[in-house]
């Protein structure tokens, strides 16, 4: 790896992270002031609901809390917790999945049913803004919707390159994938993205 930075952490996490081992809940607390606001939107971008990443982001905080003893310093402090939340992102996608499949089988017609019976599902709500809202405002709607049309894991990394800046190494290492995933990754990403705005682009 010569990307030196994703190996080394600043002093001042450094330092965080060391009286955190030691239980420190000022240091605690001001590690949540520092990456609270970029984890948040990472889950945010990731989830496209508000309170899921407020919900996600708290989880984040306090399993890297039970997990700062065991932290080594193999990346940056940001890279862990966008890897934390990644994993939480994960696992929070797949229990909504096999949720969806219970609540289909639950609707689904049971044996001997009418025939006309039919299953419910809910349809998501694909409205866009107001023409009365800011340009601006409405193009960070549709990239957002446009974010939710991708697969998670092209998200995941178009967010944490394209929005957070984060390195294709430091990506890497966040998402425990190779370099040259990344990279096709976010190049993938970037060209669903591009023919998802292209109708509103236009």
């Amino acid at each position: 790896m010569t990307f030196a930075r994703s190996l080394n952490l600043t002093q001042s996490d450094t330092a965080l992270i060391s009286r955190c081992q030691k239980a420190d809940i000022a240091a605690f607390n001001e590690i949540v002031g520092r990456y609270k606001g970029r984890i948040y939107n990472y889950l945010y971008r990731m989830t496209g609901n508000a309170e899921d990443a407020e919900d996600l982001t708290q989880e984040t905080f306090v399993r890297m809390y039970t997990g700062i003893a065991s932290f080594r310093a193999d990346a940056t402090l940001s890279t862990w917790l966008f890897r934390i939340a990644g994993n939480l992102c994960v696992d929070s996608f797949r229990r909504n999945k096999k949720a969806r499949e219970l609540t289909r089988s639950l609707d689904a017609p049971l044996p001997g049913d009418d025939e006309n019976h039919f299953v419910t599902q809910d349809i998501p709500d694909m409205s866009q803004a107001p023409e009365t809202v800011f340009a601006r405002k409405e193009l960070a709607g549709q990239i957002q919707q446009a974010l939710q049309k991708l697969p998670p894991k092209l998200r995941s990394s178009v967010v944490l390159h394209d929005i957070e800046g984060l390195a294709y190494e430091e990506i890497a290492i966040a998402e425990g994938i190779p370099l040259g995933t990344v990279k096709s990754r976010i190049f993938n990403a970037r060209v669903a993205l591009r023919d998802h705005l292209k109708p509103y682009l236009q």
